[in-house]
């Protein structure tokens, strides 16, 4: 049988390393995976979460979203690419005042600009055999923007906007792009934000501005990713299931608490019910919801002892 090849990015930690090792544990071997990094010299949690597959339905590569030449050089190197996993990227939290336009612009070659160069090497080829699926791990910020994410929710803004216009083009020529949507995942990725978003200098902030970042988002973050966040290993298997249907949606959020939250923005043309919402619940009903996701909490906790996907 012939495998298919997967090429993923951003695969030495967090949803890249689990979504490389589910795929290339797929047991019916359907698949051969290309995992992918800037820097190989962090491989090493891969080589031990991948155990035997190394080699045999797993390979390791170099690969830097933000330059052509290695995207170039990765891709030339393969057979061909039947599934890309666009997965690399960045965070950025806190008053924008306090942010430089440099910092800016690299979430934005990342998150963004790092997908379009992707997408610019895979694409001519995925077109002229009019086969290929273009899995991209976006976000629900892609959807509903939250506070003191403002770039990062932009860079995702980004890449919903560029997929949803592709994927008109891309059904002329068989092509299916999809994007995962997942809520709060507790990773590397969200700790380094977290602690990124500590070490801030907010004196270019006014005072209270820098009350709110530091006294409502930094308290309330840690609690909202034991209330809210899935395992990078959870959203590895809601794309598994992705890339294994034969008629894979073009939006898919993998975790169900998250969803009512992203359904007010549709609910609501002039989009006044998701931000009101929204301030009332941090400024004006904050017991209310510190309460809410504790119960969340309890949910979730309930839901992973009862729950298996696609039951």
């Amino acid at each position: 049988m012939n495998q298919k090849v997967v090429l993923i990015t951003g695969c030495s930690s967090g949803i890249g390393l689990a979504l490389a090792v589910r795929i290339a544990r797929d047991e019916k071997k359907r698949f051969m995976v290309y995992a992918t990094m800037r820097n190989l010299a962090k491989k090493e949690a891969l080589v031990e979460a991948a155990g035997c597959t190394l080699g045999r339905t797993l390979e390791i590569k170099q690969l830097d979203v933000c330059d052509e030449n290695s995207i170039k050089a990765c891709v030339k190197s393969l057979p061909r690419v039947d599934i890309l996993i666009s997965n690399a990227g960045m965070g950025m939290v806190g008053p924008i005042e306090c942010r430089t336009i440099d910092e800016m612009k690299t979430v934005m070659d990342t998150n963004f600009f790092g997908l379009v160069r992707l997408m610019k090497e895979v694409l001519p080829d995925m077109k002229k055999r009019k086969s290929g699926h273009i899995v991209v791990i976006s976000s629900v910020m892609g959807i509903q923007g939250i506070l003191f994410n403002d770039i990062y929710a932009a860079s995702k803004f980004a890449v919903e906007g560029f997929c949803e216009s592709l994927a008109v083009q891309a059904l002329r020529f068989n092509l299916n792009i999809s994007l995962i949507e997942p809520g709060p995942v507790i990773t590397e990725f969200e700790r380094k934000a977290h602690e990124e978003g500590l070490k801030i200098d907010l004196s270019k902030a006014d005072k209270l501005t820098a009350d709110m970042f530091h006294n409502i988002y930094l308290k309330n973050y840690k609690q909202i990713f034991e209330s809210l966040g899935q395992t990078p290993e959870e959203v590895a298997e809601h794309t598994f299931k992705m890339i294994t249907m034969k008629n894979p949606p073009f939006r898919h959020q993998t975790n169900s608490l998250y969803t009512p939250i992203t359904t007010m923005k549709y609910a609501d043309p002039n989009g006044d019910l998701p931000i009101g919402t929204f301030y009332k619940m941090v400024f004006e009903h904050d017991k209310v919801f510190t309460a809410s996701l504790n119960f969340l909490k309890i949910l979730r906790w309930r839901s992973r002892k009862s729950v298996t996907l696609g039951k």
